[in-house]
């Protein structure tokens, strides 16, 4: 496939993720922190937060798996997903973290526990659409395109 063509099928995948609600404005502020001289500072960023949110929600499935709940710590690891999350413009996983607090303030264990779901959930989808989505542009790169990000 050529690179116009795979630059046009890359705008459209993006543009579906905003539309969407995977992606939000601070998506494009990140990538705009990305240049020549760090032409791989998204993905790196993406990576890192890819790697911080499977070790939360661990401490997460660890802490709601406590008899004795302590929705503190709870939230702390919550608040963090959530600030993570939109740092890098992971809408659908931040609007779920502030649900999640939500139920943490109000000591909702069950309610918790299916946010806890809800969150691996959107991650686990938002993961799968961001390495789509640096594979494309691997791919324009690949093919002779300039980076497009």
């Amino acid at each position: 496939m050529d690179a116009v063509h795979l630059k046009r099928q890359l705008i459209t995948f993006t543009e579906q993720l905003f539309r969407e609600g995977f992606l939000d404005e601070q998506f494009n502020q990140l990538q705009q922190l990305q240049d020549e001289n760090n032409p791989n500072f998204v993905v790196e960023v993406v990576s890192l937060f890819f790697q911080d949110t499977e070790r939360l929600l661990d401490e997460l499935s660890k802490a709601l798996d406590q008899a004795n709940l302590d929705f503190k710590k709870v939230d702390g690891h919550v608040h963090q997903l959530k600030g993570s999350s939109s740092s890098i413009g992971a809408q659908r996983v931040q609007r779920t973290c502030i649900i999640f607090r939500n139920y943490c303030n109000e000591k909702n264990v069950q309610a918790c526990l299916k946010c806890l779901q809800v969150v691996k959930h959107e991650f686990a989808l938002l993961k799968s659409k961001m390495e789509t989505l640096f594979n494309l542009e691997q791919q324009i790169l690949a093919a002779g395109g300039p980076p497009s990000i």
